[in-house]
């Protein structure tokens, strides 16, 4: 029988099956009563991305723009978001993340850490930690590759 590290298919296999869920976990970690998912993808988005029109975020979340029209006002009544004319466009109407939007998602992000934390604290021995640790250079290679 063929071990499972000479069959890079089943490799990939086990690896989506493990990570998906972590993933997938990860993304639904928010602040209690804060802000749904898809408000969540939205400022991760515009804080990676920069700037943005609704059409371009609907898009780039494989949304329609009247979904993200619902999404940008809702942020935008929290004032986490602010929405201006393009500097460069004046026709165009950008989508920007303001200080408040950034400080919800630094506590977002706060508390996936703190969670993540917590479970390697209590999950992982010594040694399992040292083989996490490991192949974390593995992951990242393989994330510029896929």
């Amino acid at each position: 029988m063929t071990k499972i590290h000479d069959d890079p298919a089943r490799l990939a296999a086990e690896l989506r099956a493990c990570l998906g869920p972590l993933v997938r976990r990860l993304r639904q970690v928010h602040l209690q009563g804060e802000l749904t998912l898809s408000q969540t993808s939205v400022l991760v988005r515009l804080d990676r991305e920069g700037p943005a029109t609704a059409s371009e975020l609907a898009a780039g979340e494989g949304i329609r723009p009247q979904s993200m029209g619902t999404i940008v006002s809702a942020l935008r009544e929290r004032g986490l978001v602010a929405r201006d004319r393009d500097p460069d466009d004046g026709r165009r109407v950008v989508v920007t993340l303001t200080e408040a939007g950034l400080e919800a998602l630094l506590g977002i992000r706060r508390e996936k850490g703190r969670r993540l934390t917590e479970a390697i604290a209590e999950e992982l021995t010594s040694a399992e930690r040292e083989q996490l640790s490991a192949a974390i250079p593995l992951l990242e290679r393989l994330g510029r590759r896929v």
